[in-house]
């Protein structure tokens, strides 16, 4: 059974590892990081420092090991020890900016940019999305332009997440005509302009950018892969950032059902505990319910990954499900926490106002379902 390949004694032992690194280093903090709007490097070398920001990477690139489904249980366990999806996007951003890279398996690459990464020292972005383009890649205005050995890049970025911080970003460009055939990517690591810093309603820990290169010199040796064929790059590592997204998805409902039920258990209105009322167990079944699903198929979609196997239209199945989940149990547990679920010390209501972009980001639901029907034969 898929559940069992996450409840081995090597996997249980990296979610004690994780959370008792999410006790001790992220939930004493991380409401003062949701006020600063952003996370500190030190974090960065703290994650580093235990394997953290090296699981799913090579040892060979300077990663901790393991795969997929490693990261999966890495992402679960920080969310239900209490941290939060806005937190798994900032510290683990380099989970879409590096795996273009490794992919590539440029020596020079990674031994500068990838290995300090994983060690904490660096910090990296991915940049694919521009202000007039959205989720079609293909359209994209950003242009690199070959100029003996550097490209001169012009263009903008925008929803750029870790984008005020990061020290690279790998950046989807055009060195060729249109459409898909012409898209690379590019490491530029020099004269980014932050053009401003994005205010969301939620993710506050995570900053957020909109980037602007403007005549920027980048040095040829910096592109990854071959000319022109960034767009597959690009797409093989979509099915991954889907899939994380999924997982943030159902461990936040998760999160939300256990402080939701440690509520109910001791708020007394009417002279007995809200867990006494037949209404509000059946919404705990509900919830309990809803998140099961999601994470049992999500999590078999992920094993289907990790095994190589084409399955993108249930990449989708599983993003769609998943964040379906999640808006319906995080919007119980802040109506049954009452008036506390609305106020910033509530935990649920951090939540609540982080999972709404989890049905927007890798691609919207309406995407998903898109590329699915594609993918099915339902469209002409």
């Amino acid at each position: 059974m898929t559940a069992d390949l996450f409840d081995t004694p090597e996997r249980r032992d990296l979610r004690a590892t994780v959370r008792k690194f999410t006790e001790r280093e992220i939930v004493p903090h991380l409401d003062d990081w949701e006020r600063a709007g952003e996370l500190p490097r030190d974090l960065h070398r703290a994650a580093a420092k235990v394997g953290l920001l090296g699981i799913g990477f090579a040892e060979e690139v300077g990663g901790s090991g393991g795969g997929l489904l490693d990261s999966v249980v890495v992402t679960e366990e920080i969310i239900q020890a209490g941290g939060s999806s806005g937190l798994i996007a900032g510290l683990f951003t380099h989970g879409i900016a590096l795996p273009h890279i490794v992919d590539a398996g440029d020596p020079d690459l990674i031994d500068r940019f990838v290995r300090p990464t994983l060690d904490g020292e660096l910090i990296g972005a991915l940049a694919i999305t521009e202000p007039d383009g959205g989720s079609d890649v293909a359209a994209l205005r950003t242009t690199a332009v070959r100029d003996g050995d550097d490209f001169i890049v012009n263009g903008t970025k925008t929803f750029i997440t870790s984008g005020a911080r990061a020290d690279f970003v790998t950046t989807a460009v055009r060195t060729g005509g249109p459409g898909y055939e012409g898209i690379s990517l590019l490491v530029i690591d020099r004269g980014i302009d932050v053009v401003r810093r994005l205010e969301k309603m939620g993710w506050h820990c995570s900053d957020t950018a909109e980037l602007s290169f403007v005549d920027i010199r980048v040095p040829a040796k910096n592109l990854v892969g071959p000319e022109n064929g960034g767009f597959a790059l690009v797409m093989r590592q979509f099915q991954v950032e889907r899939i994380t997204m999924a997982v943030e998805a159902y461990a936040t409902a998760q999160r939300c059902l256990d402080l939701t039920l440690a509520y109910v258990r001791s708020r007394e209105t009417f002279g007995k505990p809200l867990v006494k009322r037949q209404l509000v167990t059946h919404k705990l079944v509900e919830m309990a319910q809803r998140i099961d699903l999601a994470r049992s198929y999500t999590r078999e979609v992920a094993a289907m990954i990790a095994d190589g196997r084409e399955c993108v239209a249930q990449v989708c199945f599983a993003k769609n499900a998943a964040v379906a989940a999640c808006d319906h149990v995080v919007d119980e547990a802040v109506q049954l926490h009452g008036g506390f679920g609305y106020l910033r010390d509530a935990e649920v209501e951090r939540h609540y106002r982080d999972s709404r972009i989890l049905g927007i980001g890798g691609g919207t639901n309406e995407v998903m379902a898109e590329l699915a029907a594609r993918r099915l034969g339902f469209t002409a």
